[in-house]
């Protein structure tokens, strides 16, 4: 018993075999592994992949949502299709899975920009195995590459913009003490944020790229154990992953770990739990994923498309790097959907504009009202900030944030008070429920707009500030302390909708 104990990490995995959360299903993994069936209830009844499996699925996030999710909905209940929070294909909207988590009649991919050696990530360039950067960093040892990484101001891509370099030295220094354990990294690829979907092009046009830095990263933090953590809806990065490892052939154990439909899992410690087959919740910190993280051990954890950037960083240099933005260093990859002509992924400087975005971009489809620079989280900005810079700090001064760089336009058609019902609808389906501020306060503010969607009186909305207060001071992680931020944004920016 106590060894099947220890095989915890294949919770999930037993699950999936067993068939998702059906009747009976629970038993059979308690009896397989020796943990108890409550809490592989708990967890099979977690995510959305395993709780609800075999299901076509329709997307009604905001982007599928401005171009006619609902309607393709109701279309395709009849024939069982569910709703679902976001699936990622933000620049195929509307979109939809079939019961094998493949697109269903989708539009083709989004743009990017043309094959140019000069940028650092290049989504439109070749892909090869040479992993030439790889050798270089080798040569040059791991002190020298982290020096490198802190001259190019690297910040996470993911979303919270930490400082690289800080994680990499973290890792090799909690490495060193007496009893820490190997260290080992993770690959954080379950992009789920509204809007998003940069880090699905890197795994489809890029993987080798990625590969290449994820392997520069394990060596320089002394790391040979690799988790790569792929989104459960994008079947077609796995197998496009899965075809660029066995063509490396790189001197690390790597495991691509499927994720089972949960947008909490995007949060580190989250994304953690559920490798180790558990319910995702994010932990409580200290201690940090670099002192304690994965099975205990000292853990690096970058998103796919920071890591997409160290091998041009190696082969170039951290000032090259840096030189390539405009108000924050290096570029960045930003995703823009929504009434735009030509969706897409699209490499600029850090720091450009949303009218030099969208240009990029073919233009606005119809007259713009509204934006968000960063998905669901970062809220709705009016075109008043269509010359701020797209940058961290920028967008922090204006209310708002950079998050994962998934900006989506919303045109003058749009109803600012329905637009931030979406977002709501996001949050309340997506909160783990561990602390009550953001479980709550989640289901609050969603009820709070529906009822005043279903007759605008204004008294509907007088609670909503102090709901929102609450969370921020009292949620776990990022997601209680933004989850408000459509309501709260819409509210501020475009009070006309809601008179």
């Amino acid at each position: 018993m106590h060894d099947k104990r220890a095989r915890r990490d294949e919770v999930i995995h037993a699950l999936e075999e067993a068939g998702g959360a059906r009747p009976g299903a629970a038993r059979e993994v308690m009896e397989a592994t020796g943990i108890p069936e409550a809490d592989v209830y708990g967890v099979a009844t977690f995510y959305e992949l395993l709780r609800r499996p075999g299901l076509r699925r329709v997307c009604t996030g905001t982007s599928c949502a401005l171009r006619g999710a609902d309607a393709l909905l109701a279309e395709e209940q009849a024939g069982g299709a569910v709703a679902n929070s976001c699936l990622g294909q933000c620049d195929r909207a509307p979109a939809m899975l079939d019961a094998d988590l493949e697109l269903v009649a989708a539009a083709p991919r989004g743009a990017v920009m043309p094959d140019d050696p000069d940028l650092p990530i290049n989504l439109g360039g070749a892909d090869t195995a040479t992993y030439e950067a790889l050798a270089l960093a080798r040569a040059n040892g791991a002190e020298r590459v982290i020096a490198e990484l802190e001259a190019a101001g690297l910040q996470g891509r993911g979303g919270a913009g930490f400082p690289a370099h800080i994680k990499w030295a973290g890792v090799r220094s909690a490495a060193a003490r007496d009893g820490a354990g190997a260290p080992c990294l993770v690959v954080n690829a379950d992009e789920a944020e509204p809007g998003t979907f940069k880090d699905r092009e890197v795994m489809l046009r890029r993987p080798h790229r990625l590969l290449e830095g994820m392997a520069i990263a394990a060596e320089a933090v002394g790391a040979t154990d690799v988790w790569i953590y792929i989104r459960g809806e994008f079947q077609a990065c796995r197998r496009s992953m899965a075809a660029a490892l066995a063509e490396a052939e790189l001197p690390l154990d790597v495991r691509l770990v499927e994720g089972h439909g949960a947008y909490i899992c995007g949060e580190e410690t989250a994304l953690l739990e559920s490798i180790e087959g558990r319910r995702g919740m994010p932990r409580l910190k200290p201690p940090y994923p670099t002192e304690r993280g994965l099975f205990g051990r000292p853990t690096l954890i970058h998103n796919v498309e920071t890591l997409a950037c160290v091998p041009s960083i190696v082969a170039r240099g951290g000032d090259w790097f840096r030189a390539q933005g405009r108000t924050d260093a290096g570029s960045k990859l930003y995703c823009v959907s929504g009434h735009v002509l030509r969706p897409g992924v699209y490499e600029l400087p850090t720091g450009v504009t949303l009218d030099e975005l969208v240009q990029v971009a073919g233009g606005y489809d119809g007259q713009p009202k509204a934006f968000s620079p960063g998905g669901a989280s970062s809220g709705f900005l009016p075109m008043d900030y269509r010359d701020t810079p797209l940058d961290f700090r920028a967008l922090a001064d204006a209310g708002s944030m950079l998050g994962s760089a998934g900006v989506v336009v919303l045109n003058d058609t749009v109803d600012m008070a329905r637009a931030a019902r979406w977002g709501q609808q996001f949050f309340e389906d997506e909160t783990c429920g561990q602390c009550a501020p953001c479980r709550i306060g989640c289901s609050v503010q969603k009820q709070a707009i529906e009822r005043y969607l279903s007759d605008r009186n204004a008294e509907h909305l007088v609670n909503v500030d102090d709901v929102h207060e609450v969370m921020v001071e009292g949620s776990i992680c990022g997601l209680g302390m933004t989850a408000s931020m459509p309501l709260q944004s819409a509210r501020r920016h475009f009070p006309d909708d809601f008179r």
